[in-house]
């Protein structure tokens, strides 16, 4: 790509990349706020599991544009592109945090649960002290999971008019320009390199912090 055509599109790529940005960022904001807590109670109600993690895996088979076509006729979500960028999103993060948080919980070892309870730990103290750091690895291992996810899928969210570098993948693609959509295309990845790196990273930590 030529330096006149970042000349030309250079403020718009990086416009479209903040909104990008913010999308991902709002879908995984409300998928952590849900898929957590969630988790957690399937830990103390484990007979919900099943039936509740094979909801989210239901949602995650939908195919991203006939997810974008589904909403767009109610009411309240069809009111906004936007709205409906970040419900989809949202509902594809829910799986690997939410099975994530779950099988991480799950699959402490029993000894150091009765260790806590011998201390006398309450319930929401063993959560906190105990349960959380050492599930973090695996609950950052479904957040880093989701969060590339969430990138990639948002480039389908221009198919709606919410924005986001899918909206120069998109114009490319229909006028047979291939600089368009390697403009929206990079930018993206780069996007999903640079979280993968950073949760990794983040994970890994946790992992060394657990031991």
């Amino acid at each position: 790509m030529s330096t006149r055509f970042f000349t030309q599109y250079g403020e718009e790529i990086a416009t479209l990349t903040m909104e990008h940005v913010w999308l991902t960022a709002a879908a995984m904001a409300f998928a952590t706020m849900i898929a957590v807590p969630t988790g957690i109670w399937l830990t103390r109600a484990p007979r919900w599991a099943r039936p509740i993690i094979g909801v989210t895996n239901i949602l995650q088979t939908i195919p991203s544009l006939a997810m974008f076509g589904f909403l767009l006729p109610l009411p309240w979500l069809g009111e906004r592109a936007a709205r409906i960028a970040i419900f989809a999103l949202t509902a594809y993060a829910l799986l690997p945090i939410l099975r994530n948080t779950y099988a991480g919980i799950r699959g402490i070892d029993p000894a150091v649960i009765e260790v806590a309870q011998a201390l006398g730990l309450t319930g929401t103290q063993r959560l906190f002290k105990v349960e959380l750091p050492l599930a973090a690895s695996f609950i950052l291992a479904g957040l880093r999971t989701a969060t590339v996810t969430c990138i990639g899928i948002a480039t389908i969210a221009a198919a709606v008019g919410a924005g986001g570098l899918g909206e120069l993948i998109f114009r490319g693609v229909a006028s047979v320009d291939n600089r368009l959509v390697l403009a929206g295309a990079v930018p993206a990845a780069l996007l999903a390199l640079a979280a993968d790196g950073a949760l990794g990273l983040l994970e890994r930590r946790f992992k060394v912090a657990a031991r």
